[in-house]
């Protein structure tokens, strides 16, 4: 089994300041989960993303693109190729490139979740 602390390491450092800004409900080792304070009508509050390692590769949700594909409108074929189901990235070794893209996509992420009145 490869050892995915880096990649998870450099992920959480890109899901880490929403995290400070919205609710980390989960935040250990081995995954950073972040919910927003919107409530939603299943009375559950509302994903934004997360990054979790799993057996080999870590993945990196991101809602927002799922309610919102147009968000991966601009994102290159190299980014989408790493996309598992609607909004889902996953890594197994350390892309610096991509975790720039990745970053600006996230915080596009957060701009559309804010305009939608889903964050502060």
């Amino acid at each position: 089994m490869p050892d995915l602390s880096p990649v998870f390491t450099e992920l959480r450092k890109i899901m880490a300041p929403y995290a400070a800004k919205l609710s980390a409900t989960r935040d250990d080792s081995e995954e950073l989960y972040v919910d927003t304070q919107h409530v939603q009508k299943n009375k559950k509050p509302l994903f934004f993303g997360a990054v979790q390692v799993k057996k080999a590769y870590v993945s990196f949700h991101l809602m927002p693109v799922y309610m919102k594909p147009e968000l991966l409108a601009s994102a290159s074929p190299e980014l989408k190729a790493r996309m598992q189901a609607k909004s889902c990235f996953n890594f197994s070794a350390l892309e610096p490139k991509l975790f720039k893209e990745l970053s600006a996509l996230t915080k596009a992420s957060y701009a559309s979740y804010r305009e939608q009145g889903f964050v502060p």
